[in-house]
């Protein structure tokens, strides 16, 4: 399953609070496109499947759906705020190679 880091956990952790609700997850996806065939999404759902794989890492729920489960099995997801980059980023050591922009991959 993909892994939160603690960094990320938080940023997801003020955004769920802005949305005053307890019943969202962070959702991680691989969707067809981007430059190199995949690209990764990331949102906050409140629509769970049953056929969902959820866990709580942080305090967070995070959900991942069937199909991109096996792209995201090793993938770790980060937030950095420094000078050079701010924003969520996802590790993913399964993915065969990428793109410049970083968001997608085959």
């Amino acid at each position: 399953m993909i892994t939160l880091t603690e960094s990320a956990a938080g940023k997801v952790k003020e955004l769920l609070q802005e949305e005053g609700r307890s019943d969202i997850a962070l959702r991680v996806a691989v969707q067809p496109g981007g430059c190199s065939g995949l690209r990764y999404a990331m949102y906050l759902d409140d629509e769970i499947a049953e056929s969902d794989t959820a866990q709580e890492q942080f305090g967070v729920r995070i959900v991942v759906d069937r199909m991109s489960a096996p792209y995201l099995d090793q993938a770790k997801v980060d937030f950095l705020d420094t000078l050079e980059q701010s924003g969520f980023t996802i590790d993913n050591p399964l993915a065969q190679g990428g793109c410049a922009c970083g968001h997608s991959f085959h």
